[in-house]
């Protein structure tokens, strides 16, 4: 990994769309970061984050120096512009209609081996007054199956900056904190039974919860 330059690392159109990006961020949305250090060295990982905000996904992936693989609808691979751009930058399809989606899971488990990271949100969807909502199974089954570190991380400020139903304001300051790993033996406890994934999912979430605001630098 180049450190002065980590796009140079990353696939093409997935490097260039990173650094304008976070040119883009750092400009409207200044604000401060903690836990960098939290990143394992080596081998891939996955970071839970909370969900508020359509900025959270651009928000937590610009502060990891290694490539990011997203999660998004099947319905958004439009014929044309949308799909190449989705598979160019890596997204990885997934059916929300129900059941398990193996394909995805696969996808999920091709990124690990190249030590790339996947970012997850454990509540499902964007929460509607920007506090934490309960989690859903799916991260912990995604983090069972894997068996990979799980790096929890807590965005704060991207609800007042483009909450659920509000405008955009551009200069809000948003924030990030990211915790130390969560190894398997964490938050897996395969004796669980049907409710394995259901308290790995509380577990992470729980460890997004601890986590405070970074502290404010002052110039």
């Amino acid at each position: 990994m180049s450190r002065g330059y980590p796009h140079l690392e990353m696939d093409p159109v997935f490097g260039v769309c990173h650094a304008v990006l976070e040119i883009f961020f750092d400009a409207c949305f200044r604000g401060e970061t903690a836990g960098i250090e939290n990143f394992p060295p080596h081998g891939g990982y996955i970071v839970a984050a909370n969900h508020a905000s359509h900025l959270d996904p651009p928000i937590v992936g610009l502060h990891l120096p290694r490539q990011v693989c997203f999660f998004a609808r099947k319905t958004l691979w439009k014929p044309g512009i949308p799909a190449w751009w989705l598979d160019a930058v890596g997204c990885i399809p997934v059916d929300r209609d129900g059941g398990t989606d193996v394909a995805a899971i696969k996808r999920v488990m091709q990124a690990l081996k190249k030590e790339k990271v996947i970012i997850l949100f454990p509540e499902g969807t964007r929460s509607p007054d920007g506090k934490l909502q309960p989690p859903k199974p799916g991260i912990g089954f995604i983090a069972c199956r894997t068996q990979v570190p799980v790096v929890p991380a807590r965005v704060f400020g991207s609800f007042e900056a483009f909450g659920k139903s509000g405008k955009l304001r551009l200069g809000t300051p948003i924030s990030v904190t990211y915790g130390k790993p969560l190894l398997p033996s964490d938050y897996d406890d395969p004796s669980a039974g049907k409710e394995r994934y259901p308290r790995a999912a509380e577990k992470i979430m729980a460890a997004i919860a601890t986590l405070e605001p970074p502290q404010v630098t002052v110039v």
